[in-house]
């Protein structure tokens, strides 16, 4: 069986031919992407969540099945920018355990609308922080649309 992670179509390790196997499973302990994090087991936290075909999806609940002939992203393929500075700007991360599944969610509500409002990212970030950074989420979010939507200078890439 073979998988698209990242832009990488991988093999995978015998032990993955179940397809009824989470996602998560296969990106930590076959492939050794472990920025992806095991947090409850029923899709209720989202530390772990990922990009499948560049939709946020919860790999935990993830049959290994259901993503074949898809790319998935993890955290260690999200392309660097405006997001992650954002987020170290307003000082997100606390213990860190849950920011790499806030970075997939956000970075997905950020590709599918541009200037999120406040309902928007109510609604696409129900990933739990026992930390309690909700505020900062939501303002590196909006940080990093405005950054995003921002006319670039002449001689500069969008």
């Amino acid at each position: 069986m073979e998988l698209k992670v990242n832009g990488q179509v991988h093999a995978l390790p015998a032990h993955a031919g179940d397809a009824a196997m989470p996602l998560l499973w296969v990106l930590r302990d076959g492939l050794n992407l472990t920025g992806t994090k095991f947090g409850c087991g029923v899709a209720a936290c989202g530390a772990c969540t990922v990009h499948i075909d560049g939709q946020a999806a919860r790999a935990c609940v993830t049959p290994l099945a259901s993503v074949q002939g898809k790319a998935v992203t993890t955290i260690e393929g999200l392309a660097a920018g405006a997001l992650q500075q954002a987020w170290i700007a307003h000082q997100v991360p606390q213990c860190g355990y849950c920011q790499s599944g806030m970075l997939m969610a956000a970075a997905a509500l950020l590709a599918g609308k541009r200037r999120p409002s406040d309902a928007d990212i109510d609604a696409a970030m129900t990933n739990l922080c026992r930390c309690g950074t909700y505020p900062r989420v939501r303002a590196a979010i909006k940080d990093a649309a405005a950054q995003m939507s921002a006319p670039k200078p002449a001689g500069q890439r969008a």
